[in-house]
């Protein structure tokens, strides 16, 4: 029986997975380094708290995850010709002994039988419309283009000041990295603009991961963005986690199999519900594997992380993923 970590590396190279990989079980991803815990985290009906760009996150109980406040008292942002008076990024110069906890989290990994993966979120875009609200960033890109390069680039340059202390202390072989770049129904912005403003960034950020040791990136945005995979694949992009199923995935993994790989395809708005059952989690997993296959893809739900919003979801989904590879290999 393969390794989780080799049975991943078959899946995505097409080669002789002998199961399908199971969710997020091929890599442990590395939390709490101590950039991050310089600052309060928003926790699930815990209020509002300020983040290391000065953004106020809030996390509504039974909400899947946090918001950045946008009313115009609390954003970072309120004029994009001035971002430069009001937008710092999180301190950097952190003690040596700071990072001993990380460090010994990253030492913990088996890397035999998984990958060690710096986690990073949110990502660029996400960082711009964080700062500003995400109407106002959309706008921004057609009327200020000039200042919207030049915030990118400034986020871009804390992320490889980030990146140099991760790979430091964690040699992470993997990066894990959040940006949601669309709704359900399309992207954000068209590929065009995509490529002008976002593609660079990523091409420096995850060029420099993978020149240090990180040997996969795999990039969450449980979106649609089926429209930008040529682009993903530019950017260094190994697995694409989180795509929806209004992404058609059967037809990017024909597509661009052995470019990138596919990671989702179980929506959690479809099975991760107050009233889930078994059953519908069984439906959703087996229409998932039987008409992606088995190389390319990974079932998974499509949130970025493990666990799910109702208790069991995620359990289940395993469970079933595990039935599938009996009835599959």
């Amino acid at each position: 029986m393969l390794t989780k970590r080799d049975n991943f590396l078959e899946t995505i190279h097409g080669g002789n997975p002998d199961r399908f990989v199971n969710q997020y079980e091929f890599f442990t991803m590395l939390f709490g380094d101590p950039i991050m815990r310089q600052y309060p985290m928003a926790r699930p009906g815990g209020g509002p708290v300020k983040n290391g760009w000065g953004v106020t996150i809030n996390w509504p109980e039974g909400l899947p995850g946090q918001f950045p406040v946008h009313d115009y008292e609390h954003r970072v942002i309120k004029d994009i010709e001035h971002w430069k008076d009001t937008v710092k990024h999180p301190n950097l110069d952190i003690p040596e002994s700071a990072w001993e906890d990380y460090e010994a989290a990253a030492k913990a990994v088996d890397r035999r039988e998984q990958f060690c993966a710096c986690a990073i979120f949110p990502g660029v875009f996400e960082q711009v419309h964080y700062l500003m609200s995400i109407d106002e960033a959309l706008l921004a890109f057609y009327t200020n283009p000039d200042e919207m390069h030049e915030l990118i680039d400034y986020i871009t340059d804390y992320e490889l000041k980030l990146a140099e202390l991760l790979v430091k202390h964690g040699h992470p072989d993997a990066v894990f990295h959040h940006d949601d770049w669309g709704s359900h129904n399309s992207s954000f912005m068209s590929p065009e603009m995509f490529n002008e403003f976002i593609v660079p960034a990523y091409k420096k950020i995850y060029g420099y991961y993978k020149e240090h040791g990180c040997e996969i990136v795999i990039h969450h945005s449980d979106s649609y963005a089926a429209n930008l995979v040529p682009a993903m694949i530019e950017m260094g992009i190994d697995v694409f986690q989180g795509c929806v199923t209004t992404n058609n995935v059967p037809e990017l993994v024909k597509k661009y199999g052995g470019q990138i790989s596919f990671m989702g395809d179980i929506n959690n708005g479809v099975v991760d519900v107050r009233d889930w059952t078994p059953e519908l989690v069984e439906r959703e997993v087996r229409r998932a594997c039987e008409t992606n296959g088995k190389h390319y893809f990974i079932p998974c739900l499509t949130a970025g992380g493990p666990g799910s919003t109702y208790p069991g979801v995620y359990e289940c989904a395993t469970e079933m993923i595990n039935k599938m590879s009996r009835e599959m290999f």
